[in-house]
């Protein structure tokens, strides 16, 4: 696994956020985390500010890359994407090129809706959004057995939610 990490991918246990953020900051990341069509009118005043430094700091946050963006959630099963899998790959070659190309052709892939490079059993993991389990086998077929280096895949089918992806805990800031 030592040629597929590499100081870009590898997690920094003594990690401090590059911009130093107040307390300001982390009330502002907490309410568009969990309402991220506020206005800035509404956010200044749930969080204490007046609108113009308030969109200063937003814009700030958003300039440094510690707001990455805005999405609405959608409910996989109104949408029709009903199955969730999540795919253990194990790759053949630990050469930095080869997963280079694996992410690659990952990231392009619209049916993965994350991916991870992992420790363990796996290199990657892959969460994977589908219609159904025959959807899912013309994917495994069609499109994941086929990408470079793929040596064993490893399925597992989410049988419910039992907590969709939340907010990140911003404890850790401070107040």
């Amino acid at each position: 696994m030592i040629g597929i990490l590499n100081q870009s991918t590898l997690p920094n246990s003594n990690f401090m956020p590059k911009r130093q953020l107040d307390a300001y900051d982390r009330r502002i990341l907490e309410a568009l985390q969990h309402n991220g069509r506020l206005t800035n009118v509404e956010l200044a005043e749930q969080i204490g500010l007046s609108p113009s430094p308030c969109l200063r700091r937003v814009r700030l946050l958003e300039e440094t890359g510690v707001i990455q963006g805005y999405e609405a959630r959608l409910a996989p099963d109104e949408v029709g994407l009903g199955l969730t899998v999540f795919v253990g790959v194990k790759v053949e070659r630990h050469h930095e090129r080869d997963a280079e190309q694996f992410r690659k052709e990952v990231r392009a892939l619209p049916e993965v809706v994350a991916a991870h490079l992992v420790s363990g059993e796996s290199d990657f993991l892959l969460q994977v959004a589908l219609p159904d389990l025959r959807a899912y086998e013309r994917f495994l077929l069609g499109t994941l057995l086929k990408l470079p280096g793929v040596k064993d895949i490893r399925s597992n089918f989410a049988i419910q939610t039992v907590k969709p992806q939340s907010p990140l805990p911003l404890d850790h800031l401070g107040h």
